[in-house]
């Protein structure tokens, strides 16, 4: 079975920068996917970023100059580095991963207020 823990969300002001984490444990395999969904209230759940295990990137055009994915392998590792946060980036952070299957981490507020 395969655990994704996120770290990182919180407060911030417009503008402002977050880093969100996500460590992957279990059994995985070398080839996979990992990536940020964000969820608002009211809204569908949708694709804000993700990376390969041999680093191509997508990101939602939403986002796009603004958020970095990177990842280490070495210990399965995603970050999301949000830089200019917007209050409509507001949401629940979701880590993903996917290989043969379709995991989902537990999700980490982050809310851009003044």
């Amino acid at each position: 079975q395969v655990q994704l823990v996120e770290t990182g969300g919180g407060l911030v002001q417009p503008g402002g920068s977050l880093r969100l984490s996500c460590a992957a444990s279990g059994r995985l395999f070398r080839i996979n996917v990992m990536g940020w969904y964000r969820q608002a209230p009211g809204k569908q759940r949708e694709l804000v970023a993700a990376i390969t295990s041999v680093g191509s990137t997508n990101y939602a055009d939403s986002v796009k100059g603004r958020f970095t994915i990177s990842r280490v392998n070495a210990n399965n590792t995603v970050y999301l580095q949000m830089n200019s946060l917007k209050p409509e980036d507001t949401a629940v952070y979701y880590c993903n991963l996917k290989e043969f299957a379709n995991y989902w981490g537990q999700g980490t507020q982050v809310t851009v207020s003044s």
